[in-house]
Formats: structure tokens, sequence, C-alpha cells
């Protein structure tokens, strides 16, 4: 899990000056009422390692886990991240990617094969978890930075 892990810290380096380059006016502008700002879209993703933190530690923890789903609209207008501080919250981004990564580096071969279900879904691998984190992190920082260059 090494790879998927590095891929992460790589991700953070390379899209962390982008993001705090980025001027305030464009951060918090909603491209429709009912869409997300880039500061939402971050927050978003805050959240989700937020929740992949407990799907990762928790699967490690016992062969199959029954997880529940979160509403992520809710959490992105509860926690008012259009209101939050940018810098802030791409400081939060960071450490919290960076620890995400840390988890999936550290974590045992044996553990891979457990399995997750989420709101009854299927069942899915720790493996196939921690690695299709880093691409649904590559699918919103491309919404934030589309000409970023992200694979």
């Amino acid at each position: 899990m090494y790879e998927v892990a590095q891929n992460i810290r790589e991700i953070v380096e390379k899209v962390t000056p982008l993001l705090l380059a980025l001027p305030m006016s464009r951060v918090a502008e909603k491209p429709r009422l009912e869409k997300w700002s880039k500061k939402e879209i971050l927050g978003h993703l805050v959240d989700s390692a937020s929740n992949n933190q407990q799907k990762f530690v928790r699967t490690m923890a016992q062969s199959h886990l029954d997880f529940v789903g979160y509403d992520q609209n809710h959490w992105v207008d509860a926690q008012h991240y259009q209101r939050m501080n940018w810098r802030l919250l791409v400081d939060f981004w960071v450490a919290y990617n960076l620890h995400i990564a840390h988890i999936i580096e550290q974590v045992e071969g044996s553990k891979l094969a457990h399995t997750i279900s989420i709101n009854g879904s299927e069942k899915f691998t720790l493996r196939f978890i921690m690695s299709d984190y880093a691409q649904h992190l590559t699918h919103h920082l491309k919404q934030i930075l589309p000409d970023a260059g992200l694979a």
C-alpha cells in the first residue's frame, strides 16, 4: 500500500501551493446555487478523509464491518465551509490527508482482505477502499483545479 500512500502525498504536495494561490473571490464562488463552491468541495474532501479514517481503522479491527453512510450535503452545510478561512481549510485538508497516507502505509497486509459494507452495500475490501480514496480525492481536486494536470 506504499504506492497508494505515496500517491496521496504527491497529490497533496502538488496541489497545496495551487490551492493557496487561488484568489479568495474564486474559492467562495458557487457555479450555481445548488452546486458547491471550491471551499465546499475542499470541505467535502475533509469530510471524506474523516469518514474514511473511520472506515480504515474500524475495518482493520475485524474481518467484516457494516458501516453507515453519510449525507454529504448535510455535512458540508452543517459545517459552513463557505464561511471558513481558506488557509485554515487548506491546512486542515493537508494535515488530514498526510495522516490518511500514514494510515494506509502502516496497515498490516493481512488486514487488507477485511471487508466493509456501507449502508448495506456489497462488500468491499480494505485494499479497495484505500485505493479508491486516492481516486475520489483526485476527482474532486480536478473540480477545484481543472488545469492542474491531475491524472
